[in-house]
C-alpha cells in the first residue's frame, strides 16, 4: 500500500494540502475503508484501476489532481444495504471533512465533491473533461475482457450476499437497463472509441444471462 499512499500525498499536495504527517494519516483512514471486509468488487483493486486510468490519461484532464482525489472518495462509503444514491452523498460528505481538515481551498473542496456526486448516475454535462474522465474510469470494468467482466458481476454479487435471488437478479437488470440507455456509457471520445462496443456487449450478455436465470427459477 506504499505505492498508494504515495500517490495520495502528491494528490493532496497538488491542491494545497497542509503537512504531510497529517495527510498521510488521512489517506491510511480512506485505505482502512476500501479494505471493509463486506467488499468484494469495491475495493482498493477498483480504487487503483481507477487511479490507473486517470494517470494514464490525464492529459485528457483540466485538473488532474482533483480528478484524483475524487478517484479516492467515490466510493470510499460502500454500504450494499444503503438507500438510493446514499453512498454517493455520504462519500462527497466525507470527502468534504477530510479535505477541508488538511487545508484543501474551499473551491478545491467543492470540485471534488460535484465529482463524487457524478458517479452517482455518470451522467456528466459536455464540455466538463474531469467530470467525464472521472466516470469513464469507475466504468471502465464494464469494457474488460469476459472473464474480467464475469469475476466484476460475481463480486457484486458477493456484495449484495444478503439480497435474496429473485430481487437481486431484479435489481441489477434495472442497472444494467439503466446503463444501455445512457446515450453513451463513455464520454471522452478516445475512450468510448475503444470501449464503447465491448462494454454494451458485456452489459447486454449480463442481462441476458440474468433473464435466462429468471426463466430457469420460474
Amino acid at each position: 500500500m506504499v505505492d498508494l499512499l504515495h500517490r495520495w500525498r502528491i494528490a493532496v499536495r497538488g491542491v494545497g494540502a497542509g503537512p504531510d504527517a497529517t495527510s498521510a494519516r488521512a489517506g491510511e483512514q480512506l485505505l482502512d475503508r476500501w479494505r471493509e471486509p463486506h467488499r468484494h468488487y469495491h475495493t482498493l483493486a477498483h480504487l487503483t484501476a481507477v487511479l490507473d486510468v486517470v494517470d494514464e490519461h490525464a492529459d485528457l484532464a483540466g485538473k488532474v489532481d482533483l480528478v484524483r482525489l475524487a478517484a479516492w472518495f467515490h466510493d470510499a462509503v460502500y454500504d450494499p444495504r444503503a438507500s438510493g444514491h446514499d453512498n454517493e452523498h455520504d462519500s462527497a460528505a466525507l470527502a468534504d471533512e477530510v479535505l477541508t481538515g488538511l487545508g484543501v481551498p474551499a473551491s478545491s473542496v467543492s470540485e471534488v465533491r460535484r465529482l463524487v456526486l457524478l458517479t452517482a448516475g455518470h451522467t456528466v454535462t459536455p464540455g466538463d473533461r474531469d467530470g467525464a474522465l472521472l466516470c469513464d474510469a469507475d466504468l471502465a470494468v464494464l469494457a474488460a475482457p469476459a472473464a474480467t467482466y464475469e469475476r466484476y458481476a460475481a463480486a457484486i454479487r458477493r456484495e449484495y450476499a444478503h439480497v435474496p435471488e429473485p430481487a437481486f437478479r431484479a435489481g441489477r437488470a434495472a442497472v444494467l437497463t439503466g446503463l444501455l440507455a445512457l446515450p453513451a456509457l463513455f464520454k471522452l471520445p478516445s475512450l468510448a472509441s475503444r470501449w464503447e462496443e465491448p462494454a454494451r456487449d458485456n452489459v447486454r450478455r449480463e442481462l441476458a444471462a440474468l433473464s435466462e436465470e429468471s426463466e430457469g427459477a420460474g
